[in-house]
């Protein structure tokens, strides 16, 4: 990896246990606008997207901390008396709509905005979604074959005794990913039903990974047969030639859309603004399709390998109906009980 000062080149470097991203694009850092964005996208995503937002902001200095949707949650609050970055970007709506978190932010409307559906906008102009995620199943065809398992076709099938001990899936203290799945199980099943049903996945689940990607990953690399992810990530890995199929839960599949923010205390608003204005931007649009299952903005349309994977061309009918801001109301009384019972 070249060094920061080069400017013609990007790095990554790690960053209290995260990665950060650093770019400096086009002129020199003397020169050059600077901003800080903090993100949940996964690192493959922030690569692609802030490639494209090189090309069309070749003056900006973007420089990125991506930490997992809870971790992210606890850092912004930690440092609310003295935000240390101009923009959010990425990250979980049920996040966003905390009310300590709105208190953060500055409403702005980007240029182009009109692209985005009122649905995916918060109505006082603090945030807006360009993107988002769904549950997914990424369940090894060869592990199957080998241990004569049956193929899962639902959250129900997950709690069949064959499955013992061969199931994964994120920590919902930590990540976005499993945090929308114990959320979306409550709101499909409610709340006495959800927690007995939880309870019964919890006698199959080998670990609660911290990652919404590892489960995936872990399952495609055949540690285990099932790992409940997102669908994003079990596409990448068929495209890979991993032997993965994905299965979306035939209940719904739980899903979360993706905010972008401007930070009230930030200190270089006209350079964030212009970057917030590159995310709702045609060549940022065009590139979340390639990495994303869902994307708000109109234009762009869905990669034949999304479609070959096995997600339908209307996702819509596909996914759970979110009830976001109970999720967000009842995040930490959630997360407090399934720690206390259920986190090992």
């Amino acid at each position: 990896m070249s060094n920061v000062t080069n400017p013609n080149r990007w790095t990554l470097r790690a960053a209290l246990a995260a990665l950060a991203f650093s770019t400096a694009m086009g002129l020199s850092a003397a020169h050059a606008d600077s901003i800080t964005v903090y993100t949940s996208y996964e690192e493959d995503e922030i690569a692609a997207f802030l490639e494209k937002a090189k090309a069309d902001l070749p003056d900006l200095d973007v420089n990125v901390l991506r930490l997992s949707t809870g971790d992210l949650h606890a850092r912004i609050l930690a440092e609310a008396a003295n935000p240390q970055h101009d923009v959010i970007w990425g990250w979980a709506v049920t996040s966003m709509i905390d009310p300590r978190i709105g208190e953060l932010l500055e409403a702005y409307q980007p240029q182009g905005i009109d692209r985005i559906a009122d649905q995916f906008r918060d109505k006082d102009g603090k945030w807006f979604a360009t993107t988002g995620y769904m549950a997914a199943f990424c369940v090894n065809n060869e592990v199957l074959k080998a241990k004569n398992l049956p193929m899962p076709t639902s959250w129900a099938d997950l709690t069949k005794p064959e499955y013992k001990g061969e199931v994964v899936m994120p920590n919902p203290a930590s990540s976005g990913t499993g945090y929308l799945m114990i959320a979306s199980i409550l709101q499909m099943m409610g709340e006495e039903k959800g927690w007995e049903y939880l309870k019964a996945l919890d006698a199959n689940i080998a670990q609660y990974i911290k990652s919404g990607s590892r489960p995936c990953n872990a399952a495609s690399e055949g540690e285990f047969a099932i790992g409940a992810s997102f669908a994003l990530r079990a596409i990448k890995n068929i495209g890979e030639g991993y032997p993965i199929t994905m299965v979306i839960p035939s209940e719904g599949a739980g899903n979360e859309l993706e905010a972008n923010a401007l930070m009230a205390g930030s200190k270089n608003k006209d350079a964030a603004r212009r970057f917030l204005d590159w995310t709702v931007s045609e060549n940022a649009v065009n590139e979340y399709y390639n990495w994303k299952e869902i994307v708000t903005a109109t234009g762009g349309a869905m990669p034949q390998k999304f479609r070959d994977a096995g997600l339908p061309e209307d996702i819509s009918s596909v996914m759970w109906k979110m009830d976001f801001a109970s999720s967000a109301e009842n995040r930490a009384l959630v997360l407090e009980r399934w720690q206390r019972e259920l986190e090992r």
